[in-house]
């Protein structure tokens, strides 16, 4: 052992210079010292005179504790620590822990001391080696820091980053609760007074804002025009669209007569004015309450469903043409219809027959026909609730995927016969 301690005893920095005597009785008085990994060594903040040498292993230097340790150094075979107890009476200023299976000597401060007394050189080798050690201790603090405050720096670039974010998302939302109140506002709220018929709708976008809209358009001659419209897709450039078309329709329906000129007139001013890669699909009819009669245009729209209580018939109306703003040239057909009292005349996006069930079914033409043909003599009103009602209870809690809209008609014939 004492062979072994003198040639680790003789590359310690601390220790050159020292005579072969001097280092023999170091060695002869070392203590041995064995460490699992993980185990503390010495504790900061405990008292104690010793030094130690390692022999096998490696140790860790830290400051502090949990999530506030830094590490200071690591030491390992022929490297010593400790040795800051041979110039001041104070407890311990760092945690050593064996990082593996660490073999150690120890030396007490009666042992160093001696040394020391007897080879005054050694004194300044050792205020040299320890100034080294505490400039090692000082940089590695500082690169910690640094490494901290660089840390710190990111994160509250993060935080900023992300409170801008909060604040442009919650700006966005203000925009489009804007947007949402601003198309609630252009859809109708009130209806014409047409004595004989009263009307009602209701409209629920997936999103925010949609593209789905209805109208009731007063027109010359007592006569009005019944508008159900679906943009194609969903959000902002879809309400965007629905809010052009819309505006459109109104000044053509101002224009003409002719439901099937209105809509040509009307595609013909999209394609001009429009370079998105979106359409719409329209039901278009005028409704001339004197005669009884609507005429109408479906522009690639959903067929309506026309319920007629006093003979219980309840039908798709005909009639076909294509969808409006996509491709150049259109065909449309306009057809007419005799109306009788009682009818109820139901136009619908495909957001209704569209709506999902839990399971995945569609809730179809099927089932709205079969909700409508029971309303017997309920009110325009009751009847677009009825609907919504059943929609609801259809989905349940599934997701809405697409827009929704519903404009009913209830003819009372009150000032016509057919």
């Amino acid at each position: 052992m004492a062979n072994v301690g003198v040639e680790l005893l003789r590359n310690v920095p601390l220790l050159e210079g020292a005579k072969p005597s001097v280092l023999e009785g170091l060695a002869e008085a070392a203590v041995e010292k064995r460490f699992q990994s993980g185990q503390v060594i010495l504790q900061e903040g405990s008292t104690g005179r010793e030094m130690y040498l390692i022999v096998e292993g490696r140790v860790e230097v830290v400051k502090g504790r949990g999530a506030e340790e830094m590490l200071l150094a690591q030491r390992g075979p022929g490297e010593f620590f400790g040795e800051m107890a041979l110039i001041e009476d104070r407890s311990r200023f760092a945690t050593i822990r064996a990082l593996e299976p660490t073999y150690l000597l120890e030396f007490s401060e009666h042992d160093l001391s001696s040394v020391l007394l007897r080879q005054p050189r050694l004194l300044y080798q050792s205020m040299r080696v320890l100034s080294a050690r505490l400039r090692e201790a000082d940089l590695q603090m500082i690169a910690d820091l640094q490494r901290k405050n660089e840390e710190l720096a990111r994160a509250y670039r993060e935080l900023q980053e992300a409170q801008a974010a909060l604040v442009e998302k919650e700006r966005l939302e203000r925009e489009l609760e804007l947007a949402r109140d601003l198309q609630q506002s252009i859809l109708p709220h009130e209806f014409p007074r047409l004595q004989g018929f009263s009307f009602a709708a209701r409209s629920r976008p997936a999103r925010r804002v949609g593209g789905d809209f209805y109208d009731v358009i007063s027109l010359s001659g007592g006569r009005v025009g019944l508008v159900m419209a679906d943009v194609s897709d969903k959000g902002m450039a879809s309400a965007l669209y629905m809010a052009l078309t819309r505006s459109l329709i109104r000044a053509e329906a101002k224009r003409r007569f002719s439901p099937r000129q209105v809509l040509l007139s009307v595609h013909r001013l999209l394609m001009e004015m429009t370079q998105a890669d979106m359409f719409v699909t329209v039901f278009y009819g005028v409704l001339d309450p004197a005669q009884g009669v609507l005429r109408y245009v479906r522009a690639g729209h959903d067929r309506p469903l026309l319920f007629s209580p006093e003979t219980g018939e309840c039908r798709f109306l005909a009639g076909g043409g294509m969808l409006l703003g996509l491709l150049e040239k259109v065909n449309l057909e306009e057809v007419g219809v005799d109306l009788c009292p009682g009818d109820l005349l139901v136009l619908y996006s495909d957001g209704i027959t569209d709506a999902n069930s839990p399971a995945g079914e569609f809730f179809g033409v099927e089932r709205l026909q079969e909700a409508i043909c029971g309303t017997g003599s309920l009110t325009a009103q009751d009847v677009c609730d009825l609907i919504f009602e059943s929609v609801d209870q259809f989905q349940a809690r599934a997701e809405q995927y697409d827009d929704m809209a519903l404009l009913v008609m209830r003819a009372s014939g009150e000032t016509w016969s057919p």
